[in-house]
């Protein structure tokens, strides 16, 4: 069990650090080019989201297989550990993008 918990926390934090990585790099490159650099770090906080997740989880294909295997070879643990795994990558990404919102002021637009 003690794997699984690592893995989960490994999961949460690589997703928040893909978050938060390529954002602040984003608005660098946005002042290299001078556009406005909040404007676009929310809306690469946007739209990194769902690669950070995939990203977080070691990619789709994997996952695509373990829970395929899982569903129709009756290995329900398996399956659940996914659930579990994707889930903490979506907890990563969102705290990420909550924490970029902060930093940008709170607004949304």
């Amino acid at each position: 069990m003690e794997n699984f918990e690592h893995k989960i926390i490994l999961i949460f934090f690589t997703a928040l650090g893909i978050m938060l990585g390529a954002v602040l790099i984003g608005s660098l490159a946005a002042v290299l080019v001078r556009e406005p650099s909040l404007a676009v770090m929310l809306k690469l906080a946007r739209d990194i989201k769902i690669w950070a997740i995939a990203a977080a989880i070691g990619g789709t294909f994997s996952t695509f297989e373990i829970l395929e295997s899982g569903l129709f070879n009756g290995e329900v643990r398996a399956v659940i550990k996914q659930i579990f795994y994707i889930g903490s990558a979506l907890a990563g990404t969102q705290a990420g993008y909550y924490l970029i919102l902060a930093l940008c002021g709170g607004n949304t637009e």
